[in-house]
């Protein structure tokens, strides 16, 4: 069997054929309780002399300046700071549901100008706002960096990223965001992905545990639900929601072609319908030499030339029918494309020509 190229199997062929037992709580989320992203501009100081040049990254120096005169320390104007141990960042972190002043956050740390590494920074106190610009969080902090490198004689060794670092609880929260989830008068749960089905499966399952119609499913990617007034009750009743196993039903057949990589994903559910298949490569190469020629004769006045040479050659491999038979297992999948003795690169083309005649029985996605 030729194996000319891999495709990379992630599916559930390894466990039963039978639908897989998941908690609900891995199949939804709860409307309105989601996690706010921050963002936020500082200063990292500290730099063995891999900070940023100020003459290419102009605001270092103008953030710097600034800092010092809030400490009440004025830079007088037209000075040339040549700093090397400074670098400006960029401060994400998420702020999650239900998050109280005080609490701390993980955050990471980015090189905005052209700093040659982080390590050994520190990171100076960074106000982190959100989408409404008001200040949520406050982040200060040594920076972690896992790359390493060093350089020497114009030489250079690398390993990961220098230019970027994470400070674990390095941000403290400042402000709450408001959440009105004790008081609203109903609840829903939302799919993380759109399923009819599953749908209904999870307010079938929710109104066999808690009788009286607890659940409805309101469309493909929302289930309402009917959840105690009281506060403490409400929290109680959604625990025990999330909790409850589910069959999950069969998924979509699905194909994933990602044409950066190369890479060819597919589900167990993929299927084939017997058909043939002729795949061959076309290359043209062109070498293009240069002949010196000189003159026969010495001293007959001529000149020596140089003319170009070119060879070109044209080769077709393969072409050939092959019959692929009909598969619905996974395995049979698999060895029928291999037979094809394809590249990659090719089996992304066959894949889609098969999808175009019928003869694939699944949904082909491409990256």
């Amino acid at each position: 069997m030729n194996k000319a190229f891999v495709v990379f199997i992630v599916s559930m062929a390894l466990f039963s054929l039978q639908a897989q037992a998941e908690r609900i709580r891995d199949l939804v989320t709860v409307q309105g309780v989601r996690s706010n992203a921050l963002m936020g501009y500082g200063l990292v100081v500290g730099l063995d002399g891999t900070g940023d040049q100020t003459m290419q990254a102009p605001f270092t120096g103008q953030s710097l300046s600034n800092m010092l005169s809030q400490l009440g320390i004025t830079v007088p104007p037209g000075t040339n700071m040549q700093l090397k141990n400074i670098a400006a960042v960029m401060v994400t972190a998420e702020l999650p549901a239900f998050a109280r002043s005080g609490d701390k956050l993980d955050i990471l740390v980015s090189s905005l100008g052209n700093a040659k590494s982080l390590r050994g920074g520190t990171l100076l106190m960074t106000p982190l706002k959100a989408a409404d610009n008001q200040i949520y969080a406050m982040a200060q902090g040594n920076v972690l960096i896992s790359g390493a490198g060093a350089q020497s004689g114009g030489s250079r060794v690398q390993v990961n990223q220098l230019n970027g670092g994470r400070i674990n609880a390095g941000a403290t929260v400042e402000r709450e965001v408001p959440n009105d989830f004790a008081s609203q008068s109903v609840v829903r749960l939302q799919l993380v992905r759109s399923d009819f089905s599953l749908a209904q499966q999870i307010s079938d399952a929710i109104n066999q545990r808690f009788s009286g119609g607890a659940a409805l499913a309101e469309d493909a990617r929302t289930v309402r639900l009917f959840a105690p007034a009281d506060g403490p009750a409400r929290v109680r009743f959604l625990a025990n929601i999330q909790d409850i196993p589910l069959r999950v039903a069969v998924q979509d057949a699905k194909v994933i072609v990602n044409s950066r990589t190369g890479s060819v994903v597919m589900n167990r559910h993929v299927s084939l319908e017997s058909c043939a298949v002729a795949h061959g490569s076309l290359s043209v190469e062109v070498v293009q030499n240069a002949a010196v020629n000189q003159p026969t004769t010495p001293f007959a006045g001529g000149e020596t030339v140089i003319t170009p040479q070119t060879d070109i050659s044209v080769r077709d491999s393969g072409g050939s029918l092959q019959h692929v038979r009909s598969s619905t297992d996974l395995n049979n999948v698999v060895r029928a494309l291999n037979t094809l003795g394809a590249t990659p690169n090719e089996l992304m083309s066959i894949l889609q020509a098969m999808k175009n005649a019928g003869c694939l029985r699944a949904r082909l996605e491409i990256d």
